[in-house]
């Protein structure tokens, strides 16, 4: 549907950034700099995670099983990203 193709394209979008984000703050200029790319990098995940939450509540996929593993990986992709970002705030000098 018209619908499941504009929130694929938007997830497809959150989804991707996050590796590209990853990798510009590990090339960082200054430890703000890397936290920063690490915060939007962050803030991509949280978008796709809302984005597979309404693709499965919709529902607008006809196989929700990957979809909660899908979840899940975000879910812990999340969490080391935070910690990261937490890590690099306590370091700051």
């Amino acid at each position: 549907t018209y619908a499941a193709q504009h929130v694929a394209r938007q997830l497809i979008r959150s989804a991707t950034s996050p590796m590209a984000l990853h990798g510009e703050a590990q090339a960082a200029e200054s430890r703000n700099d890397f936290i920063h790319k690490m915060k939007i990098a962050h803030k991509e995940l949280r978008e796709s995670i809302r984005w597979m939450r309404l693709i499965f509540r919709v529902p607008l996929t006809e196989e929700p099983a990957p979809a909660a593993a899908l979840i899940r990986e975000n879910e812990e992709l999340i969490r080391i990203f935070h910690a990261s970002i937490k890590t690099a705030n306590a370091n700051r000098t």
